[in-house]
């Protein structure tokens, strides 16, 4: 697995706990469902964007031709 998947399956779980925690302290019963899956869509597209954002090197590459 590349280190994007890597990152996006962390941000996926760190996203399941935080919504495993609201569930728990009962916030999410306050909200409705549109708001929650709104809100899961925005987190995993931002989750998506900082994965690509963050994987490889950025680098240029020169070729010497002779």
């Amino acid at each position: 697995m590349k280190w994007t998947g890597v990152y996006l399956l962390g941000y996926v779980i760190l996203i399941g706990g935080i919504l495993a925690a609201l569930w728990k302290l009962g916030v999410l019963d306050s909200i409705g469902t549109t708001w929650i899956l709104i809100g899961i869509v925005i987190a995993l597209g931002i989750g998506i964007m900082l994965a690509v954002s963050s994987s490889g090197s950025k680098e240029n590459i020169q070729i010497d031709r002779k």
